[in-house]
């Protein structure tokens, strides 16, 4: 019997929304239909972002208050921003393709988000060998701080920073921050499934 409230189950059915309703994106004078992936891989990167910024706040209240539910969310939600920040270069990379006929790997924000990516999975498979969650949480909120500052100073080569939210047309904002909304809602589905796997750590402390 299928449980209705399995976020693995809500997670599966945001992304099938997410995908469906992608592919009904507004076209781009410049990119046509094409600019749909760009939305996809914008929406996504929010997301990602999203995530680590949350696992970062989170795991600095619970070290400020001294919290162990503040370092499960911390560590649920690092995992999940994680997730999509990796998940997010392949999504890049078909948007290249796509609209530019090519890969721009070279491009100093791609190389950035790879790092981190790699440096992410490794930072998050070491927290799950350390049995205190504070490393978490300090590990997170630490990730956070140096992704940002790499992300400012990396120079932008393929497009302005936040185009759409900058654009003048209405139409592509609010079926922006539509889908967007969608996969926000994957990904808090996501951190609840994280968030669930510390249960047992928590009672065996």
């Amino acid at each position: 019997m299928i449980d209705k409230k399995s976020p693995v189950l809500w997670f599966v059915l945001f992304l099938l929304a997410t995908a469906g309703f992608a592919v009904f994106g507004p076209a781009e004078k410049s990119l046509g239909t094409n600019v749909r992936v760009v939305y996809l891989h914008g929406a996504w990167v929010w997301t990602a972002l999203a995530g680590i910024v949350l696992a970062a706040g989170f795991g600095l209240g619970g070290l400020l208050l001294n919290r162990e539910t503040w370092h499960a969310w911390s560590r649920a939600l690092g995992r999940t921003g994680l997730f999509f920040w990796i998940t997010y270069l392949p999504i890049s990379m078909w948007a290249m393709q796509t609209n530019w006929n090519g890969l721009f790997l070279a491009e100093p924000r791609w190389r950035v988000a790879f790092v981190f990516s790699l440096g992410g999975l490794a930072l998050q498979i070491g927290l799950t060998l350390l049995e205190d969650p504070r490393w978490a949480s300090g590990a997170n909120l630490l990730y956070a701080a140096t992704l940002f500052l790499a992300l400012q100073n990396a120079e932008q080569v393929m497009h302005p920073p936040s185009p759409i939210l900058t654009s003048d047309a209405w139409r592509i904002q609010i079926f922006f921050g539509g889908l967007t909304a969608l996969t926000l809602l994957a990904g808090s589905q996501m951190a609840r499934w994280w968030r669930q796997r510390e249960r047992p750590l928590e009672r065996a402390q």
